[in-house]
C-alpha cells in the first residue's frame, strides 16, 4: 500500500513540473518590468510570484526523486536532471530572498540570469529523460541534413537479400516504434530494446522473446492485443507499427531472433518474401492518407478485435484518434468462415482488409462485400475469380484493389467501371490477356492499371513456404 502511494506521488511529477516552469519565467518577466519606471506597479508582485515559483519547483524535486527512485530512467541523465532542478530551486530562492530584501548580498541580475538558464537546462534535460535525447536538436537536423525523410521513418533497402536481418530491419521497427519507453533514456519494466544483450535479457517480467517462436513471444503478443488493452504495446497514444512491420518481427523471431544473419540467410514464405521486397522502395504516404475515411464512425467492439487477434489476425487502427482499422492476416494465412463472420461485424469500422496468400476463394467475397467502408482491399495470391468479383460491386468506396496473382480476366474486371473511386488495380500474372490493357485503361481512365512485369532477380538462397489450405 505504502509503495503504492510513494509510486503515485513520484508519477505526479509530469504533471507538476510545467507549474513552476511558468510561474519562475513569469516572474523573471515582472521583475525586467518592474525595473521600468513605466511599471513600476508590478515591483511588490515580484516577491510573491518568486516564492510560489521556488515553492513548487521544490514539490517538483520531491515528487522528481521519488520517480528515479524507479528503474524506468537512464541513471545518469535522471541525476543530472535532478541536480540541475535542485540547483533551479535553490537559486529561486535566493532571488526571491534578494526581492524581498534588497540588502541582501547577492547579484540579482547575475541571480536571474542563472535561473533562466537553469530552467531551460533542467527542461531540456527533462526532455531528454522523456522524449530522448535528441529531440531538441532533431528538428533542426530534419532542416539542415540532406536527408528528407524523418528519423521516425525506416529507409529503403538497396539490396533486401543482402540487409543485416537485426540491424537493418528488426532494429529499426523497434527504434522508431519502442525506444521511446524501452530505449536508452527510458526503461519501462526494466526492459530495454536497444541492443542484443539487453533483448535476449528481456525485463522484470521475464523475456520478451523466445527464440523460434514468434506466437509466444510476450514482444509480438503484446502489439496483437486490442488497442484498448492496458497491456498492448506500443500505448495507443505512441504510433503502432504496421500490420508488415509485426510480420517482420514475427518472422525474425520465428528464425531464431539472430543478431548477426543476412536476409538470404533464413527462411523465407512467400508473404514475407513481398513485404521484405517492399522494404526496396518507398511507400507513399500521401496514397495512405486519402484511403483513411473522414466520416464519424463508432469505436468498434472490443470483444470482437481480441477474438480476432486470438486467432493471429493483426488488427490495427489506422491512424491516431482514428476509430477505423485495418485487419491483416499477414501472420494466418488461413481464413474460416467463423473469422470472416466476425469481419462482417466490424464493417463500419473496417476500412483495409489484406486477404493476400490466403487460402479464400469466391465464396470468402460474400462476407467481404458487405464490408462497405472499405477503401483498400489486398486479395493478391488468392483463389479469387470472375465469379468473385462480381461480389465486389457493393464496394463503393473501394480507393485500391490488388489482384495480383489470381486467376481473374478481362471480363470479370470491366465491371468494376461502376467504382468510380478506384485509384490503382494491381493486375500482374493474373489472367487478364495482354491485348485487354488498352481496352481496361480506357474503361478505367481515371485509374491507375498496374499489369507489372518488373524484373526482379531470384536468389538462389529464396525459399517457399507450401501450406496445405482449405478454400473458404
Amino acid at each position: 500500500m505504502l509503495i503504492s502511494i510513494t509510486a503515485f506521488i513520484g508519477h505526479l511529477h509530469p504533471a507538476i513540473i510545467h507549474l513552476p516552469i511558468g510561474v519562475l519565467l513569469t516572474a523573471l518577466l515582472l521583475q525586467w518590468l518592474g525595473s521600468l519606471q513605466k511599471y513600476h506597479l508590478l515591483r511588490p508582485a515580484v516577491p510573491f510570484v518568486l516564492l510560489a515559483g521556488a515553492f513548487t519547483a521544490l514539490i517538483s524535486c520531491v515528487t522528481g526523486y521519488i520517480l528515479s527512485l524507479g528503474d524506468e530512467y537512464d541513471k545518469n541523465l535522471a541525476s543530472w536532471h535532478m541536480w540541475m532542478g535542485i540547483c533551479t530551486t535553490f537559486v529561486a530562492f535566493l532571488l526571491y530572498a534578494k526581492a524581498k530584501n534588497p540588502q541582501f548580498g547577492a547579484n540579482r541580475t547575475v541571480l536571474s540570469i542563472a535561473l533562466l538558464a537553469l530552467i531551460f537546462i533542467t527542461g531540456h534535460l527533462g526532455g531528454s529523460l522523456t522524449h530522448g535525447s535528441d529531440y531538441f536538436t532533431k528538428p533542426l537536423t530534419d532542416i539542415f541534413s540532406n536527408d528528407t525523410s524523418a528519423s521516425a521513418t525506416i529507409k529503403p533497402i538497396a539490396n533486401v537479400q543482402e540487409a543485416n536481418v537485426y540491424a537493418d530491419i528488426a532494429s529499426p521497427i523497434l527504434q522508431t516504434k519502442c525506444y521511446s519507453c524501452h530505449g536508452p533514456n527510458k526503461q519501462k519494466g526494466s526492459l530495454r530494446l536497444d541492443d542484443s544483450f539487453s533483448i535476449a535479457k528481456g525485463g522484470k517480467d521475464g523475456l520478451v522473446i523466445k527464440n523460434g517462436n514468434g506466437d509466444a513471444s510476450e514482444l509480438i503478443k503484446r502489439m496483437l492485443l486490442p488497442m484498448n488493452d492496458d497491456d498492448h504495446m506500443p500505448p495507443k497514444e505512441k504510433p503502432q507499427p504496421t500490420a508488415e512491420q509485426i510480420a517482420l518481427l514475427h518472422w525474425w523471431i520465428d528464425n531464431g531472433a539472430s543478431f548477426n544473419k543476412k536476409v538470404k540467410q533464413l527462411s523465407q514464405p512467400t508473404g514475407i518474401k513481398k513485404t521484405l521486397l517492399a522494404l526496396q522502395t518507398t511507400a507513399s504516404s500521401k496514397q495512405d492518407i486519402l484511403d483513411i475515411p473522414t466520416a464519424p464512425v463508432e469505436q468498434a467492439d472490443a470483444n470482437i478485435v481480441k477474438s480476432l487477434s486470438s486467432h493471429g489476425i493483426v488488427v490495427l487502427p489506422l491512424a491516431q484518434n482514428s476509430n477505423y482499422l485495418l485487419v491483416s492476416f499477414v501472420t494466418d494465412t488461413t481464413v474460416t468462415a467463423e473469422v470472416l463472420k466476425l469481419l462482417v461485424i466490424l464493417k463500419k469500422q473496417l476500412a483495409w482488409l489484406k486477404l493476400n496468400n490466403t487460402n479464400i476463394g469466391d465464396s470468402a467475397i460474400g462476407y467481404v462485400a458487405q464490408l462497405t467502408a472499405l477503401t483498400r482491399l489486398d486479395v493478391a495470391h488468392t483463389r479469387i475469380t470472375d465469379k468473385g468479383l462480381q461480389l465486389l460491386l457493393p464496394l463503393k468506396n473501394l480507393a485500391y484493389l490488388n489482384l495480383t496473382g489470381t486467376a481473374v480476366t478481362q471480363q470479370g474486371l470491366l465491371p468494376l467501371k461502376s467504382l468510380t473511386g478506384l485509384r490503382s488495380v494491381y493486375l500482374y500474372r493474373t489472367s487478364v490477356a495482354k491485348n485487354a490493357y488498352a481496352l481496361i485503361k480506357s474503361a478505367f481512365p481515371k485509374t491507375n492499371i498496374d499489369t507489372g512485369g518488373y524484373n526482379v532477380p531470384t536468389l538462389v538462397t529464396d525459399t517457399t513456404e507450401v501450406k496445405a489450405k482449405r478454400e473458404y
